[in-house]
């Protein structure tokens, strides 16, 4: 897997996956999971949907 996701783009998809992830407890709902995405996307530095579209948030070399 390429990086494709950068700093500042790394750091808003914890905090949006964070901000999910605590709706989710405190309406105790499922869709709290939903967090999972962002968050781990944020740590794999990889995003299945910047590779189809050939998007990076990533500096260049």
């Amino acid at each position: 897997m390429i990086k494709n996701v950068g700093t500042p783009d790394k750091m808003i998809r914890l905090i949006l996956g964070a901000v999910i992830a605590i709706l989710g407890i405190v309406y105790q709902s499922l869709w709290g999971l939903i967090a999972i995405v962002p968050i781990g996307t944020a740590f794999l530095n990889f995003c299945p949907l910047y590779s189809i579209i050939k998007v990076s948030t990533c500096k260049k070399d």
